[in-house]
């Protein structure tokens, strides 16, 4: 490689400059203070292990965005994590061992083989949290007030707030007794919203007109809270096991309303991100500063079955770069104090004190008066100075 593009990084791969990296953890600290408030302990998961253990019971679409390499201890396949998520999950069921609710949060790198968008990077910082052992919809109601208060802290602008559930399909689906390749056919056009294409085929797979009917109404309830108040209408004379899920989405939509009156609430009843492993309520957040969800998350139930031990579950994640560049609260950058480098007992001691009381104390290397580019470079506004054997800090 000629040595002049040494520096050039793979696509969807960057650094992290210090004034970005500044606010970046300032935002991660922030964050994972918030969810302690709210009695979410903090866990760090392996980057790397085992691809049977790290791809059990997640979805076809994590499996393509791990990267797989070869141990070269034991021979085996191992996987660099593509999402936290499972690995919490693990951690609920088969480390813990505890009966109640369990609260648990996280923030570290992950890894895709490809961006998930245009503007996403392949090296996403996590950061979630997860709530296990809680069947009931005061769980999922956490979650996304808990989600909602993250990004209001960071004030990002104007919130929406997208709630859908899988099992409303999940349960159409099985009232017009699909077969999986069926089923799995009508969804990927369901993902697509390619409603022509969903109608002919439900007509060609499905007997009962009323289902169908039913299936062609579920894909087109999409916008503001008006729908959820269509959906119930539409659907007042559904099988039970479709009103039922229904029914749970009105019951967190009427809990959320009564917690937090300001959210602007939206809705997608043919949602089915994560459909593989989601088993309820999916929620997401959008501003229209960007164009793909900020903060997603949703029920999943059953991944802790592979582990020996299925709780039910809900939970969210965000990208940590994204909600850095989104947010507009101001994070001042802390100016420090520039100090001579010499070896004086009372000097050093003083700079400890400063340091210890959060300051920041510069050593001057350099010996000489420092002027100009390389003062503005240490970002220091402040000085010490030896004033009749004490030393005090002076304005630059």
């Amino acid at each position: 490689m000629n040595n002049t593009k040494r520096w050039l990084l793979p696509d969807g791969v960057e650094e992290i400059l210090p004034a970005d990296a500044g606010k970046l953890e300032l935002i991660r600290r922030d964050l994972l203070d918030l969810y302690r408030s709210w009695g979410y302990q903090f866990v760090i998961t392996p980057l790397i292990e085992y691809l049977d253990s790290l791809l059990v019971g997640s979805s076809h679409d994590l499996d393509l965005q791990t990267f797989k390499i070869t141990d070269q201890l034991s021979g085996r396949m191992m996987g660099i994590r593509a999402d936290i998520t499972p690995q919490v999950a693990r951690i609920d069921a088969h480390c813990l061992d505890r009966e109640g609710p369990v609260r648990l949060c996280y923030s570290d790198n992950v890894l895709h083989t490809k961006p998930r968008g245009i503007v996403t990077s392949r090296v996403p910082i996590k950061i979630g949290a997860e709530l296990y052992g809680h069947s009931s919809s005061n769980c999922d109601v956490e979650m996304i007030c808990l989600m909602y208060e993250s990004l209001n802290m960071l004030e990002i602008n104007d919130i929406h707030i997208v709630l859908g559930h899988v099992g409303i399909f999940r349960k159409l689906v099985q009232e017009a007794n699909l077969e999986k390749t069926q089923e799995q056919d009508l969804f990927e056009s369901v993902q697509r919203k390619a409603f022509d294409e969903v109608d002919d085929k439900i007509r060609r797979f499905v007997s009962d007109r009323k289902i169908v009917d039913m299936i062609s109404s579920l894909i087109r309830l999409s916008g503001d809270e008006s729908t959820l108040t269509t959906a119930l209408k539409q659907f007042s004379k559904a099988p039970r096991s479709v009103r039922a899920e229904l029914e749970e989405l009105e019951s967190v939509t009427k809990k959320l309303k009564e917690r937090l009156p300001k959210m602007n609430l939206c809705f997608d009843l043919c949602e089915l991100r994560g459909y593989q492993y989601h088993t309820g309520i999916v929620f997401a957040a959008y501003s229209p500063d960007y164009g793909r969800a900020i903060s997603k998350g949703g029920r999943y139930d059953h991944i802790g079955e592979v582990f020996g031990r299925a709780r039910p579950a809900s939970g969210f994640d965000s990208d940590l770069k994204v909600l850095a560049k989104l947010s507009s609260k101001t994070f001042e950058e802390k100016r420090g104090i520039i100090a001579p480098d010499i070896l004086d007992q009372r000097l050093q001691e003083f700079v400890d004190k400063l340091r210890a009381n959060g300051e920041i104390v510069i050593n001057n290397l350099d010996k000489g008066t420092l002027e100009g580019k390389t003062l503005e470079e240490l970002n220091c506004d402040r000085r010490l100075v030896n004033e009749d054997g004490s030393w005090v800090v002076k304005p630059i």
